[in-house]
């Protein structure tokens, strides 16, 4: 439907809603937490699909005060929380909260932050070569204009899985030699000086995966995504659910080992601990086999939708396994600053 005239644009339309929502099964009197508040798309949908509380996490401080609007109008059964959905049990005990009934998660970044030009995460739009969510600690621009060739490819490789990545490395410290990069457009000449320009017939800009590996880097996103699976297997209750939407490879397949595994579903054991985790018990039960794609409808409609997948599973009442983050291949990279 179309806003009428005077009435604000939405801003951001949630992927995969009606999936999701499915698989969440919302119930009143159930408390469920939003680790990804963004716009608050699922938040509102779950709020009004029952009578329940939502605890909505983000780590971006524009996020939560752009939710201060919904908080109002569902006073008493949204409460918003600035920070990250990697120690989500922190935040539910700082709330007096333990055991919920779900956990959603919409990895990545969103069409917000990617909208607003002066957050420097999309190399559409001209801003500062900024790219942190919570707008604090090491920018994209520490990166590009301090780490040294090799640590530049190898996180050009390793997280935005580019194959130029040490011809792109090269061509950024060539230019910053002349100039610091400073903004979107300064990296994005970069690359180009690498890669050539953008031809009719290249599906994605040849920057695209240059900025998704910086922007993963940058906010540790991989790392917080694997603190917020084992959280999540720590806080529900037995039934709970969880729902993960992700849209891209790195993410997808760490949810997908990580439930494989949680889930009986994989001969794998831990390198780590492979006696305690081989004795371990499902303590998930998968909803779906494999993942959900968007209908073809929404890949049409929201162009973000198209590599979204969907993933969710069940809690069962076994217990919590041990901690297996290293048998899920993340990216290894020291997070110090590597100056050339």
């Amino acid at each position: 439907m179309t806003p009428e005239r005077g009435q604000p644009q939405p801003r951001h339309v949630p992927v995969m809603l009606d999936e999701v929502m499915q698989a969440l099964g919302p119930k009143s009197g159930a408390i469920y937490v939003d680790g990804t508040f963004g716009a608050g798309g699922y938040t509102r949908a779950i709020l009004e699909a029952a009578d329940c509380r939502v605890v909505a996490l983000d780590r971006d401080p524009a996020a939560i005060a752009g939710g201060q609007g919904l908080a109002a109008k569902f006073v008493g059964r949204l409460t918003l929380v600035e920070g990250r959905f990697g120690v989500m049990s922190d935040h539910l005990a700082s709330l007096g909260l333990g055991k919920v009934q779900g956990v959603v998660l919409d990895v990545g970044v969103s069409s917000m932050q990617l909208d607003e030009a002066e957050r420097g995460f999309s190399f559409m739009r001209e801003g500062p070569l900024d790219m942190r969510m919570s707008q604090a600690g090491q920018s994209a621009a520490d990166v590009v204009n301090t780490y040294s060739p090799e640590m530049l490819a190898k996180v050009i490789f390793l997280f935005g899985e580019e194959p130029r990545s040490r011809a792109i490395a090269k061509a950024i410290v060539a230019q910053r030699i002349e100039a610091p990069l400073v903004t979107t457009i300064d990296l994005v000449k970069a690359v180009e000086k690498a890669t050539g320009p953008q031809r009719a017939k290249d599906r994605t800009h040849p920057a695209t995966r240059t900025f998704q590996a910086l922007r993963i880097y940058v906010n540790a996103e991989l790392e917080e995504l694997v603190d917020a699976l084992h959280e999540a297997e720590k806080i529900l209750e037995v039934g709970g659910r969880l729902v993960v939407v992700s849209f891209h490879s790195l993410e997808d397949r760490i949810v997908k080992r990580f439930l494989a595994m949680r889930s009986g579903k994989t001969p794998e054991v831990s390198r780590h601990m492979p006696g305690t985790i081989a004795q371990a018990k499902p303590s998930f039960e998968l909803l779906y086999k494999g993942h959900l794609d968007p209908s073809q409808r929404e890949a049409d409609g929201n162009p973000r939708a198209r590599s979204a997948k969907l993933r969710a599973a069940s809690r069962t009442a076994a217990a919590a396994w041990p901690d297996s983050r290293g048998d899920l291949g993340i990216p290894r990279i020291e997070r110090s600053r590597h100056h050339a």
